[in-house]
């Protein structure tokens, strides 16, 4: 299941041509990220991370269009892919005129000491309905 929010393009996250810096866009996939493992999977990582985490491990990024300040996108999150200690997903960012990124990313879930481990069972299962699994 896709899960959307949408992001106002602030004066914060831009550089004096008005435009995003793209290292601002790497926060913002890691905000939507955060909220979709809260609101979605009912897994907020203030809770989480106490004692585990999930990092980003790997992230890739096609840039198709400059935002500019006061745009307003609508960045969707879509997981993708379950592994046993690692989830695949997708965020396209999108404003009024068509897509401004594809993002891919890699979450990997650790334990205290910054190991992978397996996905807690309760967490696994609320993923995979996500993704549509069975």
């Amino acid at each position: 299941m896709a899960f959307t929010v949408r992001q106002k393009v602030l004066f914060r996250h831009c550089d004096p041509a008005g435009i995003v810096f793209f290292p601002r866009y790497f926060e913002m996939i890691n905000d939507i990220a955060e909220a979709w493992f809260s609101e979605s999977l009912n897994a907020p990582w203030q809770e989480m991370h106490r004692n585990n985490g999930v990092p980003t491990a790997q992230i890739e990024v096609a840039f198709k269009a400059p935002s500019r300040h006061g745009d307003m996108l609508e960045i969707t999150l879509t997981p993708q892919k379950i592994g046993a200690t690692s989830v695949s997903l997708e965020f396209v960012a999108a404003g009024a005129d068509g897509v401004r990124f594809i993002a891919r990313s890699t979450l990997v879930y650790i334990n205290a000491h910054g190991r992978p481990e397996r996905w807690p069972d309760e967490l696994r299962e609320r993923i995979t309905r996500e993704i549509g699994e069975s």
